[in-house]
C-alpha cells in the first residue's frame, strides 16, 4: 500500500513531461530563437546537408538540467 502515492506522484510527473513535450512539439517552430543560435552549424548544399544544433543543444541542457534538479524539491 505504501507503494501507491509514490506511484501516483510518478504518474502525474510523466503526465506533466507529457504535456511539456507535447506543447514544445507544437510551438516549437514559432519561438524565434530557437534551432538558429550562433553556434549551431548549418552545411551543404542543395542536395545534401547537415545541421548541428550546438548550441541549442547546449542551452536546452541547461535548462533542463536546472528543471529536473527543482523537480525533488518541490516533490518532498
Amino acid at each position: 500500500m505504501d507503494e501507491f502515492p509514490s506511484l501516483g506522484r510518478l504518474l502525474i510527473v510523466a503526465g506533466v513531461v507529457l504535456c511539456v513535450v507535447g506543447l514544445a512539439l507544437v510551438f516549437g517552430p514559432r519561438i524565434p530563437f530557437l534551432g538558429r543560435l550562433p553556434g549551431d552549424i548549418v552545411a551543404g548544399d542543395d542536395h545534401f546537408r547537415v545541421y548541428l544544433p550546438i548550441a541549442t543543444s547546449i542551452v536546452l541542457s541547461i535548462v533542463l538540467t536546472i528543471l529536473l534538479n527543482l523537480l525533488p524539491r518541490l516533490f518532498k
